[in-house]
């Protein structure tokens, strides 16, 4: 048998409508969730009870309900859910692994059909159980188990049992009943006749009907629903007899203890017995679409067994809305391929703009059954208009700055749930909740839209606006410069204040005029009876002053002319001291020219102060050496033992004095041994002595008679030389640099 599913869309899906929980209601009574919600086409229903009492009250067996389900990852939109606790428990989204609400769930300990089913002993539970006739040869309908047994307890001892159990004409089994001779059958089973239990369908038995949706694994549903796992949804048929009476049972019961809770859901609309039914599926759940939102699916089902045969099936539509006008053509008729057993028609509605109420739209399929009965499966849907939403803000009105002022926003008149934007004139977005907080700087208006947005993507727009009125105003600061001493001042100017004015400076001072202030900025809070303001100046401080002057020369001979460049900055008046005794001179701009005159090498100070008023004050020095620049040589005649500079040209030196002997008697005594010259103001000498053939017996020279002097002693090469004459040439240099050149002989004699 084919699984089929109920569709459904919005013309456009956010991301919350995925994440919404299904919805449980347990006020209607079993008579009503039958008969209202569970029956499709082709099916009358009577007796129907719960445990077996027939009491039109729900109310003591709160573990049944009616679902409904705007989540698009669960495979069903509404229908009824019967769990082994409180119904309630079965909305998501899936807190935990472990969830058991007890709450009204009776026993069912003795239930024969569940206890061999679970192959244990059942404990709580509930069972919905009904006689019906149906009105073609097959009966169909959809169901889902889930557990929070998954997947600790999956398989286990804690087997919790599901069955649907049917008693009737041509079917036969292993459940008697009373009027039943041939017994009853179990058809909530998978392929090869297996029931649908913990330990049958889980996630390492009979995988492929198994969904994970646990939160440590996978959340496949969202969350829609709290149980850990489920089947997949599945399908339950029978071959029936038109027009006979059968008699069916809904059970589920925890098994061995009464903890973790399971249920089944069952499809709205899905238990029918017809040839051809009409069903319609909306995003909402019931029968109603709006333009320009949500759209409906009408789906036309044939039983799968009757699926091998091409199926021609006209309809006609009714209803106060017009196709082409208020919707869209449709499809008329409608082929059912073989193999095919469901035909969906999509009817969008077309946004006219108009209001016109809600307009309907019906579908009708009449057949022949095998019972020779005309049948007639119908299937109706509403348009509603596209709404005006209205939208509640709030418009403060604030008597102080700055401040942060909650806006609030509610909408009504469309779909809800809403979403909502702020954002200024500009289009700047500043936030997207239901309340906004600003922080508002100035007096004015501060005027922000607000856009609210439904379900169905429906929009509206409006202002929120923020009246700031404060009067308290500091209009002004006037301040007055600080000097190199803290002699800055500020003065407030204010306007609107009210009653008693406090005055307080960000530098601990109170007062409208605070003086005696360093350079930097200085906030200032008013406070009055009403409001506060706040408001800051500068204080600026005037440049100090810098002493700079540049000395040309830096130093020199005396006498020595010095002209000082004043470069200062930022004075009033200028201080120089000279350091020669030549006393002060105050002037207020300009350079300075002095002569120092010295006998003997010395230093003088050079000092200017720049003032600023009469506490900013700054100097610079400079030493200036002044030089006795003479003739510092004592070889001198005219030698200056003062000078410390000497200048060579100022010298006058002695002109050079010679005297040559001429014999020497190398003999040893002490007398006339070497042959030298005798000087007198001379530096250097050299000596050049030759034989009477010209050739040298001895060179010399020295630039230091200091530590030598020319000087032969009548050897050549360690010999002693002949006696005669010889000639020499020598050349002085004197102590001013002159020249001296002469020649001469001289007599050897040997004792």
């Amino acid at each position: 048998m084919r699984v089929f599913l109920l569709l459904f869309s919005l013309c456009l899906l956010t991301p919350s409508f995925f994440a919404q929980p299904i919805a449980v209601s347990a006020t209607q009574t079993p008579q009503q969730l039958v008969n209202n919600v569970l029956l499709g086409s082709g099916v009358v229903a009577s007796n129907i009870t719960i445990n077996g009492v027939p009491g039109l009250a729900n109310t003591p067996f709160g573990n049944i309900g009616y679902f409904t389900n705007t989540n698009g990852a669960f495979p069903m939109t509404s229908g009824v859910v019967l769990t082994t606790g409180d119904a309630m428990g079965a909305m998501g989204p899936n807190i935990g692994g472990s969830t058991t609400n007890p709450g009204a769930s009776q026993s069912v300990a003795f239930d024969p059909e569940l206890n061999a089913i679970a192959n244990g002993n059942v404990t709580n539970g509930v069972i919905l159980e009904f006689d019906f006739i149906p009105a073609g040869d097959t009966l169909i309908f959809n169901y889902m188990f889930g557990s929070d047994e998954y997947t600790e307890f999956s398989p286990s001892s804690f087997n919790d049992a599901f069955g649907i159990f049917l008693w009737g004409p041509g079917i036969s089994g292993p459940y008697p009943l009373a009027g039943y001779p041939n017994g009853g059958d179990n058809i909530a089973v998978i392929p090869g006749g297996i029931p649908v239990t913990i330990n049958n369908v889980n996630w390492v038995t009979n995988t492929p009907y198994y969904v994970f949706n646990e939160a440590a694994t996978t959340l496949t549903y969202g969350d829609a629903i709290e149980y850990d796992g489920t089947t997949i949804k599945l399908t339950a048929s029978a071959s029936v007899q038109c027009n006979q009476t059968y008699h069916i049972k809904f059970a589920i019961a925890n098994v061995f203890d009464q903890a973790y809770d399971s249920g089944v859901f069952l499809e709205a609309g899905s238990f029918s017995s017809a040839a051809v039914s009409v069903a319609v599926a909306t995003v909402s759940g019931d029968t109603t679409i709006v333009e320009g939102c949500t759209y409906a699916d009408f789906i036309f089902t044939r039983p799968e067994n009757q699926a091998n045969d091409t199926l021609i099936i006209n309809y006609t539509i009714t209803g106060t809305a017009i196709e082409g006008t208020d919707y869209n053509n449709m499809v008329n008729p409608i082929v059912f391929l073989p193999g095919q057993d469901t035909v969906i028609l999509n009817l969008t509605p077309i946004q006219d703009g108009i209001n016109e109420g809600f307009e309907s739209v019906i579908i009708s399929v009449s057949i022949i059954n095998p019972c020779g009965d005309t049948i007639t499966s119908q299937g109706t849907i509403y348009i509603g208009d596209g709404p005006i939403i209205n939208i509640s803000e709030t418009d403060p009105l604030v008597q102080c700055y700055p401040e942060n002022v909650l806006l609030t926003v509610s909408a009504s008149g469309g779909y809800a749930p809403y979403t909502y934007s702020w954002s200024m004139l500009n289009g700047t977005v500043l936030g997207t909740n239901d309340s906004l907080t600003v922080n508002v700087t100035q007096n004015g208006i501060v005027t922000i839209l607000i856009t609210a947005e439904d379900q169905c993507n429906f929009t509206q727009t409006d202002t929120a606006t923020i009246t700031v009125n404060q009067t308290i105003s500091i209009d002004a600061i006037n301040m007055t410069d600080a000097t190199c001493i803290p002699s800055g001042s500020l003065s407030a100017v204010t306007s609107g204040t009210t009653g008693n004015v406090l005055y307080n400076w960000s530098n601990g001072q109170t007062g409208q005029t605070i003086q005696n202030l360093a350079g930097g900025w200085y906030v200032l809070t008013i406070t009055d009876d009403v409001c506060t303001d706040v408001d800051s100046m500068f204080v600026g401080t005037i440049p100090s002053p810098v002493a700079s002057f540049s000395a040309s020369p830096t130093g020199g001979c005396s006498p020595l002319e010095v002209i000082l460049t004043n470069g200062s900055s930022n004075g009033d008046s200028y201080t120089w001291n000279f350091g020669n005794g030549q006393g002060t001179v105050v002037q207020n701009t300009g350079s300075q020219t002095t002569l120092y005159s010295v006998d003997t090498p010395t230093s003088f100070t050079i000092s200017l102060v720049v003032a600023q008023g009469q506490n900013c004050l700054d100097s610079m020095s400079l030493v200036i050496p002044v030089d006795v620049c003479d003739c510092a040589d004592p070889e001198a005649l005219n030698y200056n033992a003062s000078a410390n500079i000497n200048v060579v040209e100022n010298c006058i030196y002695p002109f050079p004095e010679l005297e040559i002997p001429n014999v020497i008697t190398p003999d040893g005594d002490q007398t006339n041994d070497v042959f030298f010259l005798e000087y007198k103001n001379v530096v250097s000498i050299e000596l050049t002595i030759f034989n009477r053939w010209g050739s040298v017996m001895y060179f010399g020279s020295s630039s230091d008679l200091t530590v030598s002097e020319p000087s032969w002693d009548g050897k050549v090469n360690g010999k002693d030389a002949s006696e005669g004459v010889y000639t020499y040439t020598y050349k002085a240099i004197g102590v001013s640099g002159s020249e001296v050149k002469g020649h001469g002989f001289f007599h050897l004699i040997r004792k």
